[in-house]
């Protein structure tokens, strides 16, 4: 007879960027824990929200599978003498806590040895669940753990509550100040109390009720249908953005999008600057045209149901719009001062302790550049661009814009230089000396780009490690 195993790990609100790697980490153990102990099941899954680590083993036996296991003892010759035991044999059965008639002989190359058969008899998967679900627990990993209360105890965040099932029976084992029994709760605001769970089963269901999606991909599949479905509506198309659609997964346990809108002076804006707020800072999905332009919309994802859906829209209108008038102003004052007048101020910026600051970093830049740019067979025009780029290639640093959003560095620079009368090589080229920015990003297209790009990697790696 097999029964299900169920186990759900309630914490307060984790960090969204905690949960995968964390399920992936409960899935894995549970495999080889389960294994160890040599108990037979048929699958693992694991689902999660950002309340809850959740454990669900299908098929587990109700008892671990017997032990049968032949350690090798002294050459037969010794162990026995004229058919009689000696005491090297007596003294090897007793260390193997077996008797004498546990023993039997086995060739191992060209000599015969004594080898004593140790039996185990499987124990009740229910004492060994007392074992293995606290091991889980605490083989769990996280960036960033903490302690809570007066316990050296660590984890994500604080352990609220421990749901363990095998079958319909509890689980017992006690860990971080918790019992294990049969209780859960469901969303934070829209239920109240502890929740009942008869079987692991009936998990799924009984969660629903009480406005909690346990399954990750159900939720992220509700949350595309939901904002591509308001963005047809409004004639537009989310943009994409497949990052920002997992971190909303596990930011709630009960989605639902809404969609938002903002004046269209703020179009006006480069898109970045535009986008970078909603995404970065609000976790909104941008909207845009069927002609790939920004529209004066966005889809804000909302834990909870549909109720006074119109104060929340509100809400987030509110909060976007005073980022976008701070992006606004920032633009507008940035643009008072050229990039050229601003790469004075980078005299004040230290790049590092030991290798001085940002203005010297570009005066190297500009000269490793010059050198590549010319390997690299470029013409007068490219060698001039070069020239220029590098000189202004980090002065949006030091502009409120980048100050405020740092993941604008390089794409203000080029908006900034284009406004300002910059030729465009000279501006494409300060945008591409960033790239690439991480792993599968794109590569400089243009040879200024290139050159550059290569100078200030080559400079910070070469300097970091002569120091």
């Amino acid at each position: 007879m097999v029964r299900d195993f169920l186990l759900e790990i309630g914490v307060e609100e984790m960090p969204a960027r905690f949960l995968y790697p964390a399920l992936n980490q409960l899935k894995n153990l549970a495999k080889s824990s389960f294994r160890e102990h040599r108990l037979n099941f048929e699958e693992v899954h694991t689902m999660g929200t950002p309340r809850r680590l959740t454990l669900f083993v299908r098929g587990v036996a109700e008892k671990q599978e017997s032990l049968q296991e032949e350690v090798k003892g002294p050459a037969v010759k010794v162990a026995f003498k004229d058919g009689q035991p000696t005491r090297a044999a007596e003294g090897f059965a007793k260390s193997q806590g077996v008797t004498l008639a546990d023993l039997i002989t086995k060739p191992l190359g060209h000599v015969d040895y004594v080898f004593a058969v140790k039996q185990e008899e499987g124990r009740l998967t229910e004492e060994l669940l007392a074992e293995i679900a606290p091991g889980l627990i605490t083989g769990l990993h996280f960036p960033k753990p903490m302690r809570w209360g007066g316990m050296e105890f660590r984890f994500a965040r604080p352990i609220r509550w421990l749901l363990a099932l095998w079958g319909d029976r509890v689980a017992p084992f006690e860990l971080a100040g918790q019992k294990s029994d049969r209780n859960t709760y469901g969303h934070r605001f829209m239920s109240e109390g502890p929740v009942t769970i008869e079987r692991p089963a009936d998990y799924l269901a009984k969660m629903e009720e009480v406005y909690v999606l346990a399954q990750p991909g159900e939720r992220k599949d509700r949350i595309r249908q939901q904002i591509e479905k308001l963005a047809r509506e409004a004639g537009g198309a989310v943009l994409e953005d497949e990052d920002l659609l997992d971190e909303v997964t596990n930011l709630v346990e009960f989605p639902t999008a809404l969609m938002g809108s903002f004046d269209s002076s703020y179009l006006e804006l480069p898109p970045e600057v535009l986008i970078t707020p909603m995404k970065e800072h609000q976790r909104y999905f941008p909207v845009q045209d069927n002609e790939g332009k920004l529209m004066a919309r966005f889809i804000a994802v909302r834990n909870g149901g549909a109720e006074h859906i119109d104060v929340v829209r509100a809400g987030n209108e509110k909060v976007l719009k005073a980022r976008l008038e701070d992006a606004a102003f920032f633009w507008q004052e940035d643009l008072r001062e050229t990039l050229a007048a601003r790469v004075e101020h980078l005299k004040k910026v230290v790049f590092q302790e030991a290798l001085g600051t940002m203005y010297q970093k570009v005066e190297r830049i500009a000269k490793l550049s010059g050198y590549l740019i010319k390997s690299l067979q470029g013409d007068e025009q490219a060698v001039s661009v070069t020239h220029r780029a590098a000189l202004l290639a980090k002065a949006d640093l030091v502009t409120n814009m980048v100050y405020e959003f740092p993941e604008l560095q390089g794409i203000m620079g080029r908006e900034y230089a284009l406004r300002q009368g910059e030729k465009p090589d000279v501006a494409r080229a300060i945008f591409e000396h960033y790239l690439p920015r991480h792993a599968g990003d794109e590569l400089p297209a243009s040879l200024p780009g290139k050159a550059l790009s290569i100078a200030d990697k080559m400079d910070t790696l070469v300097g970091c490690f002569a120091i």
